[in-house]
This record gives structure tokens, sequence and C-alpha cells, in this order.
């Protein structure tokens, strides 16, 4: 773990403040083996899964992805984030993606498919990490191996940040196909999400299979003529 080290502290000599103040090059900079980072997107949605990412990055790709300008993928643009995703997986010595079905959100109710989202992304994980970063202050029931929850995950570890991007994009990939075949939902536009157009569409044409029932907007009743 010297090479690491001494790769964090070249890093953070160079670096102003605020780019130096990632968890990897101060509290988890001694932590001898793989850190996996663990975060999920679409929790808010109405439409689609619950996605969940885990990645393992190699030391050398945390200078190169702060280079970047990797940040939560919340302020990132959807062309930045695409470019962002690739470079991520090109440089990551593992990642997945796991998710949650919209049936599995009705019946277990979202923050626990959220958890199994995440615990299904590290299950498929060929490379097992020595920890597991994960996004928020939720552990994962029944993971076996170690995990840490962090508070705003994606603001604080490149890893996280990194697992927030590449699942994310994935989502976003995935409501834009779907988007076709329901398109009086806007989801190109909205993602799932609750726009003004989607709820009013919900009103008119009601729920289609892929909304998640036991959200209170999706429950609407279709307005008559």
């Amino acid at each position: 773990m010297v090479k690491t080290e001494q790769t964090a502290a070249a890093v953070c000599a160079s670096a102003p403040l605020s780019e130096s103040n990632w968890l990897e090059f101060s509290t988890l900079s001694g932590i001898q083996g793989l850190l996996a980072g663990v975060d999920e997107v679409g929790r808010g949605s109405l439409f689609g899964p619950v996605v969940a990412a885990a990645v393992i990055l190699p030391d050398h790709a945390l200078p190169e992805l702060m280079a970047a300008g990797i940040k939560d993928s919340k302020k990132l643009s959807s062309s930045r984030r695409t470019e962002l995703a690739q470079q991520i997986c090109g440089l990551a010595i593992d990642w997945k993606i796991g998710f949650a079905s919209t049936a599995e959100i009705d019946q277990m109710n979202i923050l626990q498919a959220t958890l199994l989202a995440m615990k299904r992304a590290v299950l498929k994980l060929k490379v097992q990490p020595v920890l597991c970063l994960i996004d928020g202050n939720q552990s994962v029931k029944n993971l076996l191996i170690p995990q840490q929850t962090i508070v705003k995950g994606d603001e604080r570890s490149l890893t996280i940040a990194s697992a927030s991007i590449v699942a994310k994009v994935w989502r976003d990939d995935l409501v834009l196909r779907l988007a076709a075949k329901y398109p009086m939902y806007d989801l190109a536009r909205n993602k799932g999400y609750g726009s003004q157009r989607h709820l009013l569409a919900l009103q008119q044409y009601g729920s289609s299979p892929l909304h998640r029932k036991s959200f209170r907007p999706c429950q609407i009743k279709i307005l008559s003529n």
C-alpha cells in the first residue's frame, strides 16, 4: 500500500484543497486491499427499476479521475456523464450493475429494493474487495463482505462517485430504450421522474406496467373525458 500512499501524497500536494478532500486520499488511504464503491440511482423515479453499480478502481485511476473533474453524477451534464462512465469502466478492475424491478419495489418498498439492488451489484463482482463503501446511511443486509456507509458518499469518495456515474448512465440508457414503447410519458426527457408532463400523462392514460404502483402519483385515477 506504500505505492497508494505515495500517489495520494503526490496528488494532494499538487491539488487544491477542495480536490484533495476525497476520502481515498485521507481516511481510506491506509486500507490494505481493493475498495468497491456502491451507489444507486432512480430511487425517486416513478418508472422503471432502481439501479445500483459496484465499481473497483486501481490506485492509478484515482488521480486520473480527479483530474478529469469527476463528481456526483447529478452535478454533471448527460454528455459528460457518458464520457466519464466510459473512462471509469475502462479503468476499473471490475464493475457490475444490479437492479430491483418495479414489482420488487412495490412488494418490498423502495428502501429495501435499493439495498437489494446494491447487494446484487456487489455479488456480481468477479473480484472481491476487502471493503464496500456504501453511499448513504443504510447498511446492506446479509452482505458477507465488510462495508462502510458514507453519507453523501458520492461527494466524498471517488469510488462511490464513479459508481454513481456508471449506474446513472446505465439506467438512463435503459429508460431511453423503454421510452419508445411508452411515448406518452415523455420518458426520454424526464427519465421516469415526476415532471409536469409525466404527471399529466399519468392522469390521462394511467400507469404503465413499468410504473411503480406503490408510489402515490402512479395511483391517480384516469381523468374522464
